[in-house]
């Protein structure tokens, strides 16, 4: 008999033990339960203690930490048609449990899915240069549309970034091309405006030099000195126009002279040779002066 009322307490105590285990739970801070009873939503509670009737009350965790979701590359063609394949991250909590698990079913899936439709929704009207270099503003307008699909759910989406932007082969051998292009007219328009500012400063040294001759003489004796220290096998001697000027006017005034006096002497040789044999040439008086004597008077 004592056995039997042993036993008969024992067990009692496991099924009340069974019960309690089943009737409590333990949330963390970063954790809400969803109860239902009897398949009616009752309300939100947590964190802390939780009491529920067992067999009766069935409650779901929710995790309201923020949550990293991988989206995996998406085929893009642009708007200016080229091809893409870009990858990005969305991060996203959980504002209100009951609504993520009353009004979606999987809310962690259904959010990667909205997520992978609007990156190439939005990626589809930007053209490649703006899916390149402005990012930012794509990143703004895929978050809003995200979040705008997700509020219902209760799940604010807090950020999306796109990550890798792949790009086909041939596009990217055609954008060195043109990144090279526009280095080369850079680099001639910066050449371009050097020698613009060297010929304005060119011509004020030279305004500075003509007003007194000197300076040239000056300048002409620097040079040499620049060229001798690079220890060169030319020397170069810059020779005044001032003393050319003078030779050639001498130059000039002896050839005037022999036209005035007659032939040259090769011309009279050259047309002797065309006379017929035998014929006679009479020489001209040939009067001559010398330089800087007065002309004969008549």
């Amino acid at each position: 008999m004592i056995t039997a009322i042993v036993v008969l307490l024992v067990t009692l105590l496991t099924v009340v033990g069974l019960l309690a285990a089943a009737s409590i739970r333990v949330l963390r801070e970063y954790e809400r339960a969803v109860v239902f009873r009897l398949g009616r939503l009752i309300a939100q509670k947590g964190p802390g203690l939780v009491l529920l009737i067992p067999a009766v009350d069935r409650m779901v965790r929710v995790d309201l930490r923020t949550i990293v979701l991988d989206i995996p590359p998406q085929a893009v063609i642009t708007r200016d048609n080229v091809p893409a394949k870009v990858n990005a991250v969305c991060y996203f909590r959980v504002v209100d449990a009951t609504r993520s698990t009353v009004e979606v079913e999987r809310f962690l899936k259904a959010t990667s899915q909205i997520a992978q439709t609007t990156l190439r929704s939005v990626l589809g009207k930007a053209e490649l240069d703006t899916l390149l270099a402005e990012r930012e503003k794509l990143n703004e307008a895929i978050q809003q549309t995200v979040d705008e699909h997700t509020e219902p759910w209760g799940i604010k989406v807090t950020a999306v970034e796109i990550r890798d932007v792949e790009i086909p082969s041939a596009m990217q051998r055609a954008m060195a091309l043109q990144a090279e292009a526009e280095r080369e007219r850079r680099a001639k328009i910066i050449h371009a405006e050097g020698e613009f500012q060297a010929s304005k400063q060119l011509r004020n040294a030279a305004d500075v030099i003509s007003g007194n001759p000197a300076a040239l003489q000056l300048r002409y004796l620097q040079t040499l000195t620049e060229i001798g220290a690079t220890q060169n096998s030319t020397v170069v001697f810059p020779l005044p126009l001032d003393i050319i000027n003078a030779f050639m006017d001498a130059a000039k005034t002896t050839t005037g002279e022999d036209a005035a006096n007659g032939a040259t002497p090769e011309l009279e040789n050259g047309a002797r040779a065309e006379l017929p044999e035998g014929a006679k040439v009479s020489q001209p008086a040939r009067k001559r002066r010398a330089v800087g004597s007065p002309p004969p008077t008549q």
